[in-house]
């Protein structure tokens, strides 16, 4: 079930929306304008911003991980799947904030969840044990 939260506009949604509107590319504006809108529970245009941001840095991992949250908080879940997957893909590492972000809980709840965390958990058990195992080696 998505979250709900106040949706007033913060002085800082405005500053942010202003540098936006000056600077349409300005990554990190849209990034911290992203970050209000969510706390201000504005998801829809959090969503926007995200997917403004996926063209701009396509292969940033955190920006994947950003739109995994804004889907998962719109209870879009397979698209927040898509892109959590996409983030881990492309670098995301930090498995112990993925179990506890409160962005996340919508598809924490999904057993695909479970399962995706089961993957990564073998996969980095496996290349840990080849990695003790090529240093024995040598």
């Amino acid at each position: 079930m998505p979250r709900k939260k106040n949706r007033k506009k913060s002085f800082e949604i405005k500053f942010y929306e202003r540098l936006v509107n000056n600077e349409p590319n300005f990554a990190e504006a849209l990034s911290c304008l992203g970050e209000a809108y969510t706390r201000g529970g504005l998801f829809n245009e959090g969503l926007e911003v995200d997917l403004r941001l996926a063209k701009l840095k396509p292969d940033d991992p955190v920006v994947y991980y950003n739109l995994a949250c804004s889907y998962s908080l719109l209870g879009r879940i397979d698209e927040a799947f898509s892109a959590l997957k996409k983030s881990i893909l492309l670098g995301y590492e930090d498995f112990s904030y993925i179990l506890k972000d409160k962005d996340l809980e919508n598809i924490r709840r999904d057993k695909r969840f479970l399962r995706l965390m089961n993957k990564i958990n073998s996969r980095f058990l496996k290349a840990k044990s080849i990695g003790s195992l090529q240093s024995e080696v040598r």
